[in-house]
């Protein structure tokens, strides 16, 4: 083959990585920055240009295929002629938090919506940004004729705004109105949301061809920045990725998509034909850095700290719960340092409280998709806190398994290039076809790239004391709080 591009369009800018097909090899890159930001919408013609800045000066000069990706929980609504209603709805706009609990009530409880689409409306999908659209903007709601994401609408301008409009099961998945159980839209849930039906772009499959440019330059089926982050990291069945920012993210490649009641689990679909069930925390590094301010150092300190103490913190334990929790479901509770002692109140014991604090809470959101049978043999960790010397101690041992952290790169980027690949291979009659259904049982095999480079650590010999410490934390998390993760189903 030959030379093939992925651009990852993110809340704050167009990454793009030029890479050889078959080998997956970084040949070049492009990067600009998307405008500031006022509030949380956008002119998505914004992308366009960042798009065409990060591309410039050749940068994809010999290039025949364009993956992208893209937040996955932006809203393009478009008129009848294409364009669009209002500016884009990015992916943390928070004013749609009452129009998700309307959501909720109008279908029945949460767990209608688990089985119709396998998540429940938060203010981030594009079913709770319809919501507030037509509670808030009735005459522009009223304008609106089709719907894509960010990566839809991205794709869709590539190709030349042609009369076929596709997305991917992974963007599709997430927006709040197609299952990927059944991999079906529900379009009577845009008219619960809308008041009225809209044009929903073709999901294709994950190897599929969006189109090609008049050039001959093909765009495949693209896909959200999760997904895509994923397949460029090269996880599989029997891997959980823990994402490290001020919240937290604790997702998996699985067969199939877990039933869970409680609606805990978001099931998304990944970018290779199967699934990608996804655990939220509110809290992560947020209780790093607040430990850290409060002890007068900064994350570095903080672990530097933390290793000059031991396993289980001196009997301290920091319930992590600042910001209230989504895992376990405690909106309105607030942290709390458990077990001090004369002898225990020592800077470093706090910070060793924090970073096991911080650890076990994302170790109950792994628990949770163990608990509906989602295999998890390695954790790929993400994030700048991964980096850290007490975070890489901790975590094997209270994860439970290998923990890999991935050397920084593109990873999104790389995923889109990787489907770009993927999807020019099958274009011309060149992919291998799928050996017992490891890559899903209806597609061909993707592209083999190497694994991205990674430290590994291994639970190693002290395993038992680090489930003591996971069990001091369970039983004050039970008894601050009891039956908080009987109530997640």
């Amino acid at each position: 083959m030959g030379i093939v591009a992925g651009l990852d369009s993110s809340s704050a800018s167009t990454r793009i990585v030029v890479c050889d097909a078959d080998t997956g090899a970084v040949i070049r890159q492009g990067y600009a920055p998307h405008p500031v930001e006022k509030g949380p919408e956008v002119d998505p013609q914004a992308w366009l240009m960042s798009l065409g800045e990060a591309a410039g000066n050749g940068l994809l000069e010999g290039v025949q295929a364009i993956g992208v990706a893209a937040q996955q929980h932006g809203l393009v609504a478009l008129d009848a002629d294409g364009n669009p209603v209002r500016p884009a709805l990015v992916g943390n706009d928070k004013r749609a938090q009452s129009a998700a609990a309307d959501l909720v009530d109008a279908l029945g409880g949460r767990a209608a919506w688990v089985q119709a689409v396998g998540s429940v409306p938060q203010a981030q999908h594009a079913v709770t940004k319809l919501r507030w659209l037509a509670r808030t903007e009735p005459a522009n709601a009223a304008r609106v004729a089709e719907v894509m994401t960010p990566h839809d609408w991205l794709a869709w301008q590539l190709l030349g705004r042609p009369a076929r409009r596709t997305t991917d099961r992974g963007g599709a998945s997430a927006t709040g109105y197609w299952s990927a159980a059944t991999g079906a839209y529900r379009p009577d849930l845009v008219e619960l949301a809308l008041g009225h039906q809209v044009r929903l772009p073709e999901v294709l499959g994950p190897s599929g061809t969006a189109g090609f440019t008049p050039e001959g330059l093909l765009i495949s089926a693209g896909t959200g920045e999760t997904m895509a982050a994923a397949f460029g990291l090269g996880v599989g069945v029997g891997d959980a990725v823990v994402s490290l920012g001020a919240s937290g993210s604790v997702f998996a490649i699985h067969d199939e998509a877990p039933a869970d009641p409680s609606g805990t689990i978001t099931s998304f679909a990944d970018a290779t034909g199967r699934h990608l069930p996804v655990v939220h925390t509110t809290n992560a590094v947020r209780v790093l850095r607040g430990t850290a301010e409060m002890l007068g150092t900064d994350l570095a300190g903080l672990s530097e700290l933390a290793l000059q103490s031991s396993p289980g913190a001196y009997g301290m334990v920091l319930l992590p719960y600042l910001e209230g929790e989504r895992t376990p479901h405690l909106p309105h509770t607030a942290g709390s340092l458990h077990g001090m002692r004369r002898e225990s109140m020592k800077p470093e014991h706090l910070a060793r409280a924090a970073v096991e604090g911080m650890l076990c809470g994302l170790a109950d959101a792994l628990d949770v998709l163990r608990a509906r049978g989602v295999a998890v043999r390695r954790v790929f960790l993400l994030g700048a806190a991964a980096e850290l010397g007490a975070v890489q101690a901790a975590a094997p041992g209270l994860f439970g398994a290998q923990v890999v952290v991935p050397q920084p790169a593109e990873y999104a980027a790389l995923g889109a290039a990787r489907q770009a690949a993927w999807a020019w291979q099958v274009a011309h009659g060149t992919a291998v076809p799928a050996a017992g259904g490891d890559s899903g049982a209806r597609y061909p095999e993707p592209p083999r790239w190497p694994a991205a480079a990674s430290q590994v650590f291994e639970p190693g010999e002290e395993l038992p004391v680090w489930q003591a410490v996971r069990q001091q934390y369970a039983a004050v998390r039970d008894e601050a709080h009891p039956g908080a993760f009987q109530r997640e189903g």
